[in-house]
């Protein structure tokens, strides 16, 4: 039985994974924005959700603080919560909305970094997995914020790799293209081809659970 801590339950791979692990008897803290769909999450012992954006760094301490209370000290990190842009040309995407992407998909994924990682580095092991995208080692028109935001969780991953000290791992993951509301706002129709995140967890699942140190500073893909 593992402690893992996942980002963005609400829905797609989050929820697909957060629900997943739950029913594998493993102890799951899952976070999202979207209070309501929380609560529709499974529930039992050493299941625990909050509502907390990870864009928010004094919340997401805070939660690092509680649960390393009442939980405990993740084995296992999946930073998944993410934004997707609005598909239209780089120059025409809205300020505000380029600066919301960046502040969850890259920023948030260091917030949840500084504040559960100085415990796993504590306890002598532990796995990040930061969720990157096959537009995080190549590129498509009209997605160039989240392309971006991606190309830069490679980087950040890599490097903090070769800080880390022995027992720990940090590993980009490629989810593959999965069909969920993400694809679904950049394909349309065309996303229905794809597996949905039931089919995915099925190989996604175990292979979270199969990271190891040895896979310290690789670039993965489910």
């Amino acid at each position: 039985m593992m402690n893992i801590l996942i980002t963005g339950v609400t829905s797609g791979l989050g929820r697909a994974l957060f629900t997943y692990y739950a029913k594998e008897g493993h102890r799951v803290a899952g976070c999202g924005r979207s209070v309501g769909k929380l609560a529709t999450l499974p529930k039992g012992e050493g299941l625990v959700v909050r509502g907390i954006d990870v864009a928010d760094f004094a919340a997401v301490m805070e939660w690092s603080e509680e649960l390393s209370k009442s939980w405990g000290i993740p084995d296992l990190i999946i930073n998944n919560a993410a934004l997707i842009n609005e598909p239209v040309p780089l120059w025409e995407t809205k300020e505000e909305d380029f600066s919301a992407l960046i502040d969850v998909n890259i920023k948030g994924v260091f917030h949840v970094i500084k504040a559960f990682l100085p415990a796993m580095i504590k306890q002598g092991r532990g796995v990040v997995a930061n969720l990157s995208s096959g537009w995080g080692r190549s590129v498509s028109p009209k997605v160039a914020p989240y392309c971006a935001s991606k190309w830069a969780i490679e980087g950040m991953t890599a490097a903090m790799a070769q800080e880390l000290p022995p027992g720990l791992a940090a590993v980009a993951v490629n989810p593959g293209i999965i069909n969920t509301p993400m694809l679904q706002s950049c394909f349309g129709k065309g996303a229905e081809s794809h597996p949905d995140p039931d089919r995915w967890i099925l190989q996604a699942g175990p292979f979270f659970l199969g990271l190891e140190e040895k896979d310290n500073g690789a670039a993965l893909t489910v």
